[in-house]
This record gives C-alpha cells, sequence and structure tokens, in this order.
C-alpha cells in the first residue's frame, strides 16, 4: 500500500492565506473559530482530515503536513526523488510507493507547489542529461492530488473557475482520496517562463478604472514567428493561456479553444478599433487577435503593466517570455 502525504500550505504564493481569503481560520465541523490565525495554520481543515480518514480507511498510510515556507515544501518534495544518479542531479522516481495530495485554497497554492517541483527537478542546462526529451527541459513531475478546499467559483463572472473545476477533477475529499490510490493519472503542459517561475491556468495582462473600463496600454506581443501587436497600438486585454481560466474577460471571447494537454500556449490580444458611421458617429468594437504556438512574448513599451499569473497580482515592466513543456506534470484523476 502507499504512503500518502497531505500538504497544506500555511501561506501561499504572495501570501495567499492557507485558511481561505483573508487569512481568516474559516475551518467548518465545529472548529474553532475564534482562534487566531497561527493556531489555525497548526489545525487541519475538515476536507484534509476527511481525505486522510478515507485514505486510512483504503489502507493508505497517512501524514498531514503543513508548510510555511519553500523549505519545508522542498522537504515533501524530497520524498518523491528517486535512486541517486551518476550525474547527480535530483530526478522523481517513476516507480515511488509515496503519493502526494496538495489543499489548495487557492490556484496560486498549486502553483507554489509545481514551482518548487521544478525548480527541485530542472538540470541546469550545462548538466542537461541524454534521457531527457527533446522539447522538454525537465522530467516527467510526480502526479498530485489535488484537494480544494473552497467551493467552485462561477463562470457567469469575470473571475475564472479554480483550476480543479476546470479540469474536472474529484473535489469530495473521499473521491479525492479514491482518485489517488486508484492512479490513474492525467498529463498536462505546464508554461515556464524567464521570470523563473510557472504557469499552470494562463495569466491575463491589462486592468481597469474603478468603472470597469479597460485601461489600454501598449507593448509587443508574439506567439513564435507571428505578431499579434507591435507595441504601437493601444491594448485593453492580453491573455496567455494554457487551460481556460482567461478565455473570456466582461462577455469577451479571448481564448478560442484553451486546451491544457495540447502542447500550445494560445495568446489573444484585444485591441479597440473605431468606426465611423455613414453620419458620422463614431464607435469603438473591440477585435481580437488570436495565436498559437510552442512560445509567447510579451515587451511592455509602458512603464509597468498589471498582470496576474494564476490569480497571483504582479506588473510587468520588463520583457517577459513564456514557453510550453507538453505534458509536464500531471494530477491523480476519476
Amino acid at each position: 500500500m502507499y504512503d500518502v502525504v497531505l500538504l497544506t500550505l500555511a501561506s501561499g504564493e504572495d501570501g495567499t492565506a492557507g485558511c481561505g481569503a483573508g487569512g481568516a481560520c474559516c475551518s467548518a465541523g465545529g472548529a474553532d473559530t475564534t482562534s487566531g490565525p497561527a493556531d489555525c495554520a497548526d489545525t487541519p481543515r475538515v476536507p484534509v482530515l476527511n481525505c486522510a480518514d478515507a485514505l486510512t480507511a483504503a489502507g493508505a498510510r497517512v501524514e498531514t503536513v503543513t508548510a510555511r515556507s519553500d523549505a519545508e515544501i522542498d522537504q515533501v518534495l524530497s520524498r518523491l526523488d528517486g535512486p541517486a544518479r551518476p550525474d547527480g542531479l535530483a530526478w522523481p522516481d517513476s516507480d515511488s510507493k509515496t503519493r502526494l495530495v496538495v489543499a489548495t485554497a487557492s490556484d496560486s497554492q498549486l502553483r507554489a507547489v509545481i514551482r518548487r517541483m521544478v525548480r527541485r527537478y530542472s538540470p541546469p542546462p550545462s548538466r542537461r542529461p541524454a534521457d531527457l526529451a527533446g522539447d522538454r527541459t525537465l522530467p516527467d513531475l510526480p502526479p498530485i492530488g489535488v484537494l480544494p478546499l473552497e467551493p467552485a467559483r462561477s463562470t457567469s463572472t469575470d473571475l475564472p473557475h479554480d483550476l480543479a473545476g476546470q479540469l474536472g477533477l474529484p473535489r469530495q475529499p473521499e473521491a479525492v482520496a479514491a482518485a489517488v490510490l486508484g492512479g490513474r493519472v492525467r498529463r498536462l503542459d505546464l508554461l515556464r517562463n524567464d521570470g523563473g517561475s510557472v504557469t499552470l491556468d494562463g495569466a491575463l495582462l491589462g486592468a481597469a478604472n474603478e468603472a470597469g473600463q479597460p485601461l489600454a496600454w501598449r507593448g509587443r506581443v508574439e506567439v513564435d514567428d507571428t505578431v499579434l501587436s507591435t507595441g504601437h497600438e493601444p491594448i485593453f486585454a492580453c491573455a496567455v493561456g494554457n487551460a481556460g481560466g482567461y478565455a473570456e474577460l466582461a462577455g469577451v471571447r479571448l481564448l478560442s479553444t484553451p486546451d491544457p494537454a495540447d502542447g500550445r500556449i494560445e495568446v489573444a490580444v484585444a485591441v479597440p478599433v473605431v468606426t465611423r458611421s455613414r453620419w458620422g458617429r463614431r464607435t469603438v468594437r473591440l477585435e481580437v487577435r488570436r495565436a498559437r504556438g510552442r512560445a509567447a512574448a510579451v515587451n511592455p513599451r509602458d512603464p509597468e503593466i498589471p498582470f496576474l499569473d494564476d490569480g497571483v497580482s504582479a506588473t510587468l515592466t520588463r520583457k517577459r517570455s513564456w514557453w510550453i513543456e507538453p505534458g509536464a506534470w500531471a494530477v491523480y484523476d476519476h
């Protein structure tokens, strides 16, 4: 039988609270809601406890871990290492008897774990091994179980589904446990970028004012050899997609057919186009330009461009490039 580690992040990327939005202690089912955040971080959430019970009932040996730093995440990931290699590289064990479940309050927390995996198992270019696939910079990452801690969000708003919802992964703790022990693995594409991070779902560049109107910015946007914007015209939004979280914005379809397992990035830019009627009336419509490829780059012409990357807010101040790692990470599925 398997050893299963149930990993919860006390705080995710950019301070995303492991106990839910805002860091409040919001456990259900009789948990002590009067304790402070530190106490809450030490107490597993109810879905985690239920998943652990289901795994134990099925015969697995279960350990729950709360990680408060990258180093503590790395300690958990080290249990997925394979035997020592002659070249000294850290490499995942393709026949590991240890399985990992990540309890996530947000996609940014899931990304934080995958980012540490990438850093652990990516060989430096100077030590690239002969057994690494030619279209990849890292080996197949170990599969993980995803245990959502929050309800699925609605696609009827501008907020995307969480990634588990988009992928149709099991959400109930008992179903997650069954998937992890069942061992059905679904491999998915990963976006790496030259900022040292990774993207599981997608990135959305641009912002809106308090009235919800998009703010124009300028930048050169390229996908492989296709130029979507030269940087001389205003852009209202740019989506760099792996999955479908940013496929639609305020009723405008940006990404046409996002697929997280097709080995391609899809990129779209929404550009305002001014037209005049025969009576001289001026109207503005959005023109959406799309392209698909292996790599994409955005080179800002404005000093700062706000963007979201897997739900994490940041500011683009220099050129950022993304490239696809086909089938690099994996989840346990139904």
